[in-house]
Parts: C-alpha cells; sequence; structure tokens
C-alpha cells in the first residue's frame, strides 16, 4: 500500500502544481489583487465600453457559430449514418480534415481562396474587384468560418449517438405506417438529442477559445472579442496588466461553463435511454443519390480544397497578388521557410521538441492516473479526474494567463521565474493536454479484467511494476492512440502558447500569425502548407496503424 499511496501522492503532485495552482493563482489575481476584494475595480473593468463590447462580441459569435456547426455537423452525420452513401470513409476523411489543421492556417487559406487577388479565382475571372473589402474581415465572416470549422466536432457526436439507436424502433414506427421524414424527426432525432447538444457543446467551447480564426479575421476587421482583447493588451502593457486580463480571462472562463452547463441541460430535457440493439439500416437514396451525393462533394470542394488550393498557389508565387503561371512559379518561400529563415526552423524544432516531451510525459502520467481513476473511489479520485479535465476545457488562452501568473515570480528553490522560457510553455502543454491524453487510456482500462493486476498484488508485486508489467502490456494499443492524438493537437497548437511565446522560446504555431502581421503573405502560406503536409502525414501513419488501435479514438476512421 505503501507504494499506492507514494504514486497517489506523486499524481496530486503533478495535477494540483500544472492545474489546480495555476487556476487558483488567475482567480486570486483577478478577484483579490492587492489581498482584498475590490468590487470597484471588477465594476470598472467590466463596464469598460471595450470590454462590454468584446463580451457582446464573443457570445453572438460563439452562438451564431455554434448553430450553424449543429446544424451543418448534424446533417453530415445522418447523411453519412443513415443513408447508403458510396465512399463515405473517404467523404468523412475530408470532412474531418479541417478540425485537424491549426484553425490560423485555416483562416489564412480561406483569407487567400476569396482575396481579390485569389491565385485560384482570379484565373477563374471570378475574384473580388480590386480594392473591394475582404467579406471574411466581418463578424459574419468571423461567424462562418468558426461554424465550419466546428462542424466536425458535431457531426462525430451526433454519428456516436445515431450509431445507438436500435432500429427496432424504427421498424416498430415503419410498422405503424411511418416512413422517411417522419422517422427520421419523430423517432431518429429524438434518441438522438442528447449527441447533438453534447455536439453542439464541445462547438461552443471551440469557438469561444479558437484564437487563431477570431485573431487572423477580426483584429484586421477591428472586431473585438475577450480573447483578442487579453492578446492585445497583454503585448500592448505586458506583465503590467496581468491582473485586469486575469479578470477577464475569468470572465471567458465563466462564459464558457455557462454555455456548457445550458447545452449540458437541454440535452438531458426530455431524455430517452433506450437499450442498443442492431443498428439502423442504411436507407436508400434511390434517384436522389447522385445529386446528394454530389452536393455532398461540391461542399468538400468549396470548404476544403478550394481554400487549401489558394494556399498553395500563394506559396507557390514571389509576391502576394501575382498570378500564378509558369513565370512566377517558385519554391523559394518553402526553401526559406525549411531552410534559411532561422526564426521558422526554430519554432519548428521548439514546437517538436515540446511535443515530444508532452507524449513522453502525459502518456505513462496517464496510465497511471487511469490506474487510480479506474479502480480506485474517493474524493481524491474525482477531485483528480475534474482538475484535469477543467484545465483541458477551458480556452488555452485562460491556461496562458494562469501560467504567465504562477510563473513569473521567483519561484521556490530556483530562486527565477520561468516567464518567457521554454518551460512555461511546456507546463501549459502538460496542463492543457493530460485530459487528452487520458480519454483513450480510460477506455482501454474499461477492457481490462482487474482479476490480473489483484493476482499480480497478491504475488507480491509491487504498484509499478504491476503498470510495467501487467496494466502496460494490455493498455499499449490505447496508449498509441492518446500519443497520436495528444502529439497531433500539440505541434501545431497556438491557443495557449500564443501568450507565452518570446524572443527565447517561439513556437510555430503562432508564427503564421507573426508572418501575416509582418506582410509576409507568400512566407506564411508556404508556412501553413508544410502545417497542412505534417497533419496529412500524421494521420496517414495513424490509418496504417488504425487496425492496431482502439476502435473510436481517432475521428478518422468510421
Amino acid at each position: 500500500m505503501g507504494g499506492e499511496r507514494g504514486l497517489l501522492i506523486a499524481l496530486v503532485l503533478f495535477v494540483g502544481l500544472l492545474s489546480i495552482v495555476p487556476l487558483a493563482r488567475l482567480a486570486w489575481a483577478a478577484l483579490l489583487p492587492g489581498g482584498s476584494f475590490d468590487a470597484a475595480r471588477i465594476a470598472d473593468l467590466l463596464g469598460n465600453r471595450r470590454v462590454v463590447e468584446a463580451t457582446v462580441n464573443t457570445i453572438w459569435i460563439s452562438v451564431a457559430s455554434t448553430l450553424l456547426a449543429t446544424v451543418t455537423g448534424t446533417l453530415a452525420a445522418m447523411l453519412v449514418t443513415l443513408t447508403d452513401m458510396r465512399a463515405r470513409t473517404l467523404w468523412v476523411f475530408g470532412f474531418v480534415l479541417p478540425l485537424m489543421i491549426p484553425p490560423q492556417v485555416t483562416a489564412l487559406a480561406w483569407v487567400q481562396a476569396f482575396s481579390p487577388a485569389s491565385p485560384i479565382l482570379g484565373p477563374m475571372g471570378l475574384a473580388l474587384p480590386p480594392g473591394t473589402r475582404h467579406p471574411l474581415y466581418s463578424m459574419g465572416g468571423i461567424v462562418f468560418l468558426l461554424g465550419l470549422y466546428n462542424a466536425p466536432l458535431v457531426f462525430l457526436s451526433v454519428r456516436a449517438s445515431l450509431q445507438r439507436v436500435p432500429s427496432s424502433l424504427v421498424e416498430a414506427a415503419q410498422a405503424q405506417g411511418a416512413r422517411g421524414f417522419a422517422v427520421t424527426r419523430d423517432i431518429v432525432l429524438p434518441l438522438a438529442r442528447g449527441g447533438i447538444f453534447a455536439g453542439a457543446a464541445l462547438a461552443f467551447v471551440s469557438s469561444i477559445g479558437n484564437f487563431g480564426i477570431q485573431a487572423m479575421l477580426g483584429i484586421p476587421a477591428r472586431v473585438s472579442t475577450l480573447i483578442t482583447l487579453i492578446y492585445r493588451r497583454l503585448n500592448s502593457y505586458g506583465p503590467s496588466a496581468l491582473n485586469d486580463m486575469a479578470l477577464l480571462a475569468l470572465l471567458l472562463a465563466l462564459l464558457t461553463v455557462l454555455g456548457m452547463a445550458l447545452t449540458a441541460w437541454l440535452g438531458r430535457r426530455g431524455d430517452q435511454r433506450v437499450d442498443s440493439a442492431r443498428r439502423l439500416p442504411r436507407r436508400s437514396l434511390g434517384a436522389l443519390r447522385g445529386p446528394v451525393e454530389g452536393l455532398a462533394w461540391l461542399y468538400l470542394v468549396l470548404c476544403l480544397l478550394l481554400p487549401l488550393s489558394a494556399l498553395v498557389g500563394t506559396a507557390l508565387v514571389r509576391g502576394y497578388g501575382q498570378p500564378l503561371n509558369a513565370d512566377t512559379i517558385t519554391f523559394e518561400n518553402f526553401a526559406n521557410a525549411l531552410f534559411h529563415h532561422e526564426g521558422i526552423r526554430e519554432a519548428f524544432a521548439t514546437s517538436l521538441w515540446l511535443t515530444l516531451a508532452t507524449v513522453a510525459v502525459l502518456i505513462p502520467v496517464s496510465v497511471a492516473l487511469g490506474y487510480v481513476l479506474t479502480w480506485r473511489e474517493g474524493w481524491v479520485a474525482r477531485v483528480l479526474r475534474l482538475a484535469s479535465e477543467l484545465a483541458y476545457a477551458l480556452p488555452g488562452i485562460i491556461i496562458g494567463v494562469a501560467m504567465i501568473l504562477f510563473f513569473l515570480r521567483p519561484l521556490p528553490l530556483i530562486g527565477t521565474g520561468l516567464y518567457g522560457t521554454i518551460w512555461v510553455i511546456f507546463a501549459a502543454y502538460l496542463s492543457n493536454y493530460l485530459a487528452l491524453a487520458l480519454r483513450p487510456i480510460l477506455g482501454g482500462y474499461a477492457q481490462i479484467e482487474r482479476g490480473l493486476d489483484e493476482a499480480a498484488q497478491l504475488a507480491g508485486a509491487g504498484i509499478l511494476a504491476r503498470l510495467r508489467d501487467v496494466v502496460l502490456p494490455a493498455l499499449a494499443p490505447s496508449a498509441a492512440a492518446a500519443a497520436i492524438l495528444v502529439f497531433m493537437t500539440a505541434i501545431n497548437e497556438i491557443q495557449t502558447s500564443v501568450l507565452l511565446v518570446s524572443s527565447r522560446a517561439t513556437t510555430i504555431g503562432p508564427m503564421i500569425i507573426f508572418l501575416e502581421e509582418a506582410g509576409s503573405s507568400t512566407l506564411a502560406a508556404a508556412v501553413g502548407c508544410l502545417m497542412v503536409l505534417l497533419v496529412l502525414i500524421l494521420m496517414g501513419l495513424s490509418l496504417l496503424a488504425g487496425r492496431h488501435l482502439p476502435d473510436g479514438v481517432l475521428p478518422w476512421r468510421d
């Protein structure tokens, strides 16, 4: 028992120092900056015209984009799950792919696709006239792009719910004469309500904390949101503005929690649980198959292929706005990004090092934490689960502010602060991605027979020996899936690191925004293309190894 107690203490220290304490420091700085509660200061800051405007914009953008994502994702899930659509696996891969692409790259691709200098629409005579205001640089543009970007989140949730709807209920309704749309409206969708609202909650959280799209479109359009307001004020005033920014971060966290609570409540209303049975049979589209499949693939062409093609086209010319032809095509931007631009090379190397280190630490920690959460009861286990989930659910920029506050002052033992170094980004990654690493591993624990661990314990094996020799071999596929998910999410991350990067430590995620702000659009496009290529390679490798991984952990597998 001594070994298990020591492991539990180590896990409490790990989660506490990386999640609970920084968030508590954030709350203290927001509400008690001088050691006492100052209601006048809070009212003055939250009543500021710019803060009120940013708050209203944040709520409107998040709600509107969530509605768009919910409608789009639900329709896509119904098409894939309930009909005999052909080549659905390939279509699902293309539909989910934007979720894997960093949001700042997505925004850059769309901006370049529909600009007056579009390398794709320009030669076709479909580009906007020169001097026309770009339509995406607006609140509507932000809502539109966030809605499309988060639609795959809703799709994955609704598809999982639809796959659990038993066919017996549909067959009974059909026996009573119900057909087509009536069956879907009265039987299928009510039973999938929980998945729809769960997907909406995910889309809301993603929208409210999506820095890449809000910054790339909102800052040039002067559409202020809470997340961009925090970023711009910290860049303008530095650490002296931290207490005020902590209060804004706390407001953003409150909006996030309220949105999640509302969607959870709506999902529970009228919830009807049924026993699992045979899956719904796929309905034949009949004469509508051609038009429906045509519209589905047209969606991917317009929402995926066109923006990415424009991104590639911009990266292949020397100057932004030049037409793409045999005389202007060049690979100089890619060569500069890979070999000649020292800042980009260092950012790639830093991101790779940080991501590998994060995976190396989180996988064994998640295996040990999963053991406690699955096979040990008590309030400590419940607090550990809540703390790990909270850090992942909150917008990344909140974790960034919390880490600045926690690591700014000199720390005990080392006598110096870590703000501005690579270590504070590393700590933020460990905090932010613990829950992501934990989910596949908890699924793996659910399939392990507890008796093996108990037998090893009776034979005298300690906790570390049991984890190494009994648990880890059985969890290997789940641990591999967790490593893939963490690596793919962290390698191009921007939400957390955008506040933590410095001249001494820069990751590749924020580089797109920095290059675009500096006017290097073609170089930014080249970096974006390289990031997309890296995502495609990782997804391809995961598909090759997919048959060895647990079902459901890789979202692009049907």
